[in-house]
């Protein structure tokens, strides 16, 4: 009651059938009392990613947090991109578009991470959410959980920034602004553990026991009209704008070299649900100008990269979270990738790990090749494609990345980590039994 009317709420009254001696009314009667309102089981939380790796986890933990807990009702909202908003996330934040990388470039658009910086905050602040999620992208979300838990709001970061490669001085942001962290890699819980730092669970990666094709080399064939008897050779060059500008062209510059030697060799773009089929044919437009005539049969794939992954014979990927779904499916690969002068020689010093690809990361050894800035060019790339196609090293490369797939696990890390964020929040029913104490 508002006013003198009945408003709507997401609220369940609560009746009580008092027995007439007690409320001292006639035999005949019987009286329904109302107790209180108290809430229904909702929970509303705050969830941001900025980059598609992120966006996918981000979308499968919302997923998982339902199922965890279907009795109640969640209201998520938060920066988005779109499986999260299919996902039926809330969009405070577009972030689709603030998903790039170097000095550079956030320098050009500065003014739109700021202007998302403060919407997420005044969001923060208004809806009043149980807990703030925050998944991978940190130099954005390690700035916002300095501001929120500084505000008094339960901050839980979802996949660990990468701390033990580069920066690691940022672990003082975990210890101070983060109640909680998940760590999707087997090594990381013990780090943080060196570092003095204990609130940390390990979930395992959520790519593992979920990467599957949806079709077989003969069906995914037929759809892209190869030849599924000849080799397939897939091109990943990542998701970002400038990574596709600088990393596809020396991918195929290689790909001219290897089918100069190699004509039976079909070869596979992969367009990053991100980028457009039409950015990655202005970029093979351009290569077809230069001296190397490009390969007859050259394919622009835009369906799933788990799919390509699983029916190539071997891939060049620019690293990333694509590595992992390679290793999953025994693929093997080349990790390359390639950033502006500006950005390698700054930022790239910072890096102090032997290893750049997430795979060699997991294994601790350098089990598929890295070439990296300087050593990624046509001619190095096409040296280590053809090698790999070699039956012997093709195999003994299969078999060991089946043993990476295994370090990861067998599954099941957004239904864990949903576990622990839930485990993390106070129960709806202490917070119902709060508010009757208040009535």
């Amino acid at each position: 009651m508002k006013n003198g009317k009945w408003v709507s709420s997401n609220r369940v009254c609560c009746f009580l059938l008092l027995p007439p001696a007690c409320c001292r009314l006639p035999p005949a009667s019987r009286r329904l009392v109302l107790l209180s309102c108290a809430p229904m089981k909702t929970r509303r939380l705050m969830i941001v990613a900025g980059e598609p790796s992120g966006d996918a986890h981000a979308a499968s933990l919302v997923t998982a947090l339902r199922e965890a807990e279907p009795e109640t009702t969640f209201e998520f909202f938060g920066a988005t991109g779109p499986l999260m908003r299919a996902a039926g996330v809330d969009t405070t934040v577009n972030s689709d578009d603030l998903a790039i990388m170097g000095l550079l470039e956030v320098g050009r658009i500065i003014s739109k991470f700021w202007r998302a910086y403060k919407l997420l905050k005044q969001a923060a602040h208004t809806q009043k959410p149980d807990a703030v999620i925050l998944v991978d992208w940190p130099e954005f979300n390690l700035r916002l959980a300095r501001a929120l838990h500084r505000d008094g709001l339960k901050v839980i970061y979802y996949i660990s920034p990468q701390l033990w490669a580069w920066r690691s001085y940022r672990t003082r942001n975990i210890r101070r602004d983060v109640d909680l962290l998940l760590s999707i890699l087997p090594f990381e819980k013990d780090w943080y553990a060196e570092e003095g730092i204990d609130h940390v669970e390990y979930v395992g990666h959520p790519l593992a026991g979920e990467v599957k094709a949806g079709f077989n080399r003969a069906e995914f064939c037929r759809q892209t009209k190869l030849e599924a008897k000849l080799p397939i050779t897939s091109l990943l060059p990542g998701s970002r704008r400038k990574e596709v500008e600088r990393i596809l062209p020396p991918m195929l510059e290689a790909a001219a070299l290897i089918s100069a030697k190699r004509p039976d060799i079909q070869f596979v773009v992969v367009v990053a649900p991100s980028r457009t089929s039409d950015e990655i044919r202005d970029i093979v437009r351009a290569q077809r100008a230069t001296p190397e005539p490009l390969p007859s049969c050259l394919h622009i794939f835009s369906g799933e990269s788990r799919d390509a992954l699983a029916s190539s014979d071997v891939a060049a990927i620019a690293s990333g979270t694509a590595t992992l779904e390679a290793a999953i499916l025994g693929t093997p690969m080349v990790i390359v990738y390639k950033e502006s002068t500006v950005n390698w020689n700054t930022l790239g010093r910072l890096i102090n790990v032997d290893h750049f690809g997430l795979v060699n990361l997991v294994a601790g050894e350098r089990v598929v090749t890295e070439l990296m800035q300087g050593d990624f060019n046509g001619e190095m790339l096409a040296a280590e494609l053809l090698s790999l196609l070699e039956a012997k090293r093709n195999q003994a490369v299969r078999n060991r990345l089946h043993e990476v797939a295994r370090q990861l696990g067998d599954g099941g890390a957004s239904e864990r980590a949903a576990e622990h964020i839930l485990a993390a929040l106070p129960k709806v029913a202490d917070l119902q039994a709060g508010l009757l104490k208040q009535i």
